[in-house]
């Protein structure tokens, strides 16, 4: 699909995060049939080589592996390797899919540290994103109008900012739903930040529950299917669907209330950026 003012998918380079199994992998294969380059991330090679192959055997372009463990260990220098990796291979990204991350965890499981010392779920699917994201800003800008998609969720819940890593009345569903939320509050900040730029950024819930290992490691029965999310996703990579929204599905939605307090925003842009700054041993301390 060609759209005004943008390259054809054929033309496009598309980098999917976590796109050995699951939803990512449904979007690098449904991409590179339609002629796009996909660079293909994720943490086992044997995987992402089955994905490649299935690629080829559907007609699709060649597509680049990129092996990095965002989800084991949440090890944030594998984030900046990642992003490394993304420049050395490409002189431009059209489209940017946050999609890696981890779920609630297996019922009643205990707090989890990153590497960093981080709260696992917070480090995975909030601050790795976030600094992947910014890592590759630039990649977006020169190759504008260009798209950057975060995989967030329906399931949200507000941060309190005086117990921001969990350490407290800690559950998994809790961490998960927070983090979630974070992204789609960073969310609505870069797309006005880009705005200008012709970069958009949009936060999309693909579907709930869909038959993936995330939820099937929670012991939570599918609701719906990869392909269902799937083309919620495929929607905001290929069609005009302007920025800093969060779409339920292929429909443009409301997030939790919190997520459009700038005040809340500008608090957890305070404490990303410490996180950020601070010495590994100092977060290890946390």
């Amino acid at each position: 699909m060609t759209m005004k003012g943008r390259c054809a998918v054929s033309e496009r380079t598309i980098l999917i995060t976590g796109a050995t199994d699951g939803l990512g992998r449904y979007l690098a294969i449904e991409t590179a049939r339609a002629g796009a380059r996909v660079l293909l991330h994720g943490r086992d090679r044997e995987r992402a080589e089955e994905v490649r192959a299935r690629i080829l055997a559907e007609g699709g372009p060649e597509p680049d592996i990129i092996l990095a463990d965002l989800a084991d260990l949440a090890d944030l220098s594998a984030v900046d390797r990642l992003a490394a990796e993304v420049e050395s291979r490409t002189d431009r990204l059209d489209v940017l899919v946050n999609n890696a991350g981890i779920g609630f965890g297996a019922p009643g499981g205990a707090r989890e540290l990153s590497a960093d010392g981080i709260e696992l779920r917070f480090a995975v699917n909030y601050l790795a994103v976030y600094r992947l994201t910014h890592l590759l800003r630039g990649l977006l800008v020169r190759s504008a109008p260009s798209r950057i998609v975060n995989v967030a969720s329906i399931g949200q819940e507000p941060l309190d900012f005086d117990n921001l890593m969990l350490e407290h009345d800690y559950s998994g569903v809790s961490a998960y739903r927070r983090a979630k939320l974070a992204e789609i509050m960073f969310t609505f900040d870069l797309a006005a930040e880009l705005a200008p730029s012709g970069v958009t950024v949009n936060a999309i819930h693909p579907a709930s529950l869909m038959n993936t290992t995330m939820v099937r490691q929670a012991d939570y029965p599918a609701q719906s299917t990869i392909e269902e999310g799937g083309a919620a996703v495929l929607h905001l990579i290929n069609d005009e669907v302007g920025t800093g929204h969060y779409f339920d599905g292929p429909h443009e939605s409301r997030a939790n209330p919190q997520a459009y307090d700038p005040t809340a925003r500008r608090e957890l842009c305070r404490h990303t950026t410490a996180l950020l700054a601070a010495p590994r041993d100092a977060l290890h301390s946390k």
